[in-house]
């Protein structure tokens, strides 16, 4: 009986290692072209809507594949040539072979879509982007592995652990590239070893590289597996005289079994413990494990264009939720009464309160705590707020900070979003607290060439 219930498998149309002929009609989140057979989705690599090709299938499962353009027989009129094809290849730009104004568009689109499944009916903006969407990234943390007996530094192909040698990563500034070419050719000078992590041996896990933008200041961090980094001496002082604006390097030892790059012991082999960056006209101190937005030209965009919605005045109290190093309180605190900011991160509330010093700013107020228990605390102890930014993590708010939001009862507040999915959720929970969402919603491009769009909201009570 259970046999004669069973549902007949329906085998997908195409298999794996076949090429077929397809047209383009749709770009996915992440980038990819969307091409069907018999109602079968193909997402391929390296494909616009509105293009023809000869795809090769790469993966069958069973409600969708994957595949890859073999030939390309009419283009899209957006499509860009590219010289430097490893920026798709990686996966570090994967919509670098779209033309920038196509870019702006799709991601405003992308946002548009969200806002109307959700049934908000709310204007969206053109996207904010950048006049030159290329070589804006002021960080670079690149993995190191060994390759025909000496260390090499790139990206992974894309999906993989499979390390793509280059010298330039096409997003990243030209200074960032420098420092990390430089670096590469100096561990290879004295035959320092890549880590293995199948073998468990080897020193160099990945290096990185961040600059001011606005001060050019330059810092360089080896992240090892050792504790002990043969050649310390000899290699900063080789380092030292190739980067004439180097000013910070720095050993950070992670001995975990884990993907996360960053370990959380710091040791200065020579110069400052942190770079200086301007952003805004206020100064940030950044250090190897500080976060702070890796384009600043567009990040200073989005928090002027913040400031600006959340329309304040020298008598408001204001809340900077997620705060981080303390970049939104730091930006709006000349203009308002008192600003309180709250982080998990107990260093990056030690970087934001730093920054309030150097800045001498007085009237800010940072707590490292949980976001969302620090909101109900301070609903529970009477503080109200004017305004609140938050700029949370892709995953968005929770609800109980949803909650201590509408205990708090700011008249204004500003959601900044990486993550426009999350973002979308949020607002209806808030417009179901008795907020009002106001438009239009405005997308910026923080992260050109990539998926990634950015977006800022407003809500009033």
């Amino acid at each position: 009986m259970a046999k004669a219930n069973r549902t007949i498998k329906q085998a997908a149309p195409i298999h794996k290692n076949e090429v077929i002929t397809a047209s383009v009609t749709d770009l996915t989140y992440q980038g990819l072209g969307v091409a069907k057979v018999d109602g079968f989705p193909l997402f391929v690599t390296n494909a616009l809507p509105g293009e023809k090709a000869n795809i090769l299938v790469t993966k069958v499962l069973k409600n969708y594949g994957f595949a890859r353009v073999q030939r390309l027989l009419e283009k899209s009129a957006d499509r860009v040539e590219l010289t430097d094809q490893l920026a798709l290849t990686t996966g570090i730009a994967p919509l670098a072979s779209l033309a920038y104004p196509a870019q702006l568009a799709w991601k405003k689109s992308q946002v548009q879509q969200l806002f109307k499944k959700a049934r908000l009916d709310v204007e969206v903006a053109d996207t904010i982007g950048m006049a030159d969407p290329t070589h804006y990234r002021n960080k670079a943390q690149v993995p190191a592995r060994m390759l025909n007996g000496r260390l090499e530094t790139g990206f992974f192909r894309r999906g993989s652990h499979k390390l793509i040698p280059t010298d330039s990563f096409y997003i990243q500034d030209p200074a960032v590239d420098e420092a990390i070419r430089v670096t590469r050719d100096v561990l290879q000078e004295f035959g320092i070893s890549a880590y293995d992590e199948e073998e468990g041996r080897g020193v160099i896990r990945h290096v990185m590289a961040r600059i001011g933008k606005a001060t050019g200041e330059l810092m360089i961090v080896l992240v090892t597996k050792t504790k002990k980094l043969p050649e310390a001496g000899a290699i900063v002082a080789a380092l030292k005289a190739r980067l004439p604006k180097l000013k910070s390097v720095i050993q950070n030892v992670n001995q975990s079994q884990t993907n996360v790059i960053m370990g959380y012991q710091n040791q200065v082999l020579w110069g400052k413990p942190a770079i200086e960056d301007i952003l805004l006209g206020k100064k940030y101190l950044i250090g190897p494990n500080s976060f702070y937005q890796v384009n600043p030209e567009t990040t200073a965009k989005l928090y002027q264009l913040a400031k600006e919605k959340a329309e304040l005045k020298k008598t408001d109290t204001v809340i900077d939720a997620y705060c981080g190093i303390g970049t939104i309180a730091l930006t709006v605190a000349n203009d308002v009464s008192e600003v309180y900011g709250v982080e998990l991160v107990e260093a990056a509330i030690d970087d934001a309160k730093e920054n309030a010093r150097i800045n001498q700013v007085t009237n800010s107020h940072f707590v490292a705590a949980d976001a969302p228990s620090q909101m109900l605390q301070w609903a529970e102890e009477g503080l109200k707020a004017d305004v609140v930014f938050v700029d949370p993590p892709r995953k968005g708010l929770t609800t109980d900070f949803i909650e201590a939001v509408s205990t708090i009862s700011p008249k204004r507040l500003v959601y900044v979003s990486c993550n426009p999915a999350t973002m979308v959720r949020d607002l209806k929970e808030l417009v179901d607290h008795g907020y009002a969402l106001e438009g239009p919603i405005q997308p910026v491009d923080q992260f050109p060439q990539t998926t990634h769009v950015e977006a800022v909201a407003v809500l009033t009570k």
